[in-house]
């Protein structure tokens, strides 16, 4: 990856911290606001420049269409940097625990300071629902193992045996799966009647380039 100024650093640290508390990347507004700065388009011209540099990818079409790439790849990770291998996780069987034998298709070294939170495992994206904040299918994603959720994060919850990837939203005794793609219904739950599982909180989005 070329050498960042120290803008585009501080902004790259942003969109990371971002990332890991929401689930999902700012837009340039929450940029803009957050460096201080008063006009949008020197944002976007940082953002192009990250994106030259192979720091990030810009998703046309978006509010939040940016995407972390180069520096989470595993092939970027300095020697030098404490590195932990976490079990890949794939297409899971119905009602098979998530770190189950046949369901690790593999492991991967990560280099440990990336997360605030510990990865425990990556699970492999299957479909299209969240598209929209930049997670697609093949993506592997770094989840913390938790049965607890806060409103809006971005979970792996079990239903009915099934496991799935999608936004948490909590009103009274209804939970909301909300996918992030518009062509996807929410998935509604009563809990006082059906059973709802969390399995984790993502804490971020690995490509491997």
């Amino acid at each position: 990856m070329e050498t960042l100024t120290s803008k585009q650093t501080e902004i790259l640290k942003y969109i990371k911290e971002y990332a890991e508390d929401f689930s999902m990347p700012p837009t340039i507004e929450e940029i803009r606001q957050a460096m201080g700065v008063s006009s949008a388009n020197g944002i976007r011209d940082h953002l192009r420049a990250l994106e030259r540099k192979g720091a990030i990818e810009l998703i046309s079409g978006i509010s939040r269409g940016i995407r972390l790439t180069g520096e989470l790849s595993s092939s970027h990770i300095p020697s030098t940097h404490p590195t932990i291998s976490l079990p890949i996780i794939g297409r899971v069987a119905a009602g098979s625990p998530l770190l189950a034998e046949q369901n690790v298709e593999d492991h991967c070294q990560l280099d440990a300071t990336l997360f605030r939170q510990n990865p425990n495992y990556l699970l492999r994206v299957v479909g299209t629902s969240m598209k929209d904040i930049g997670i697609y299918e093949g993506d592997l994603l770094a989840i913390h193992k938790t049965h607890e959720a806060r409103e809006n994060q971005i979970v792996v919850a079990r239903i009915d045996g099934e496991v799935t990837v999608k936004r948490f939203h909590r009103e009274g005794d209804k939970a909301y799966l909300q996918a992030e793609n518009k062509d996807f219904d929410p998935i509604v739950i009563d809990l006082t009647r059906d059973q709802l599982d969390i399995e984790g909180v993502v804490v971020g989005i690995v490509r491997q380039m």
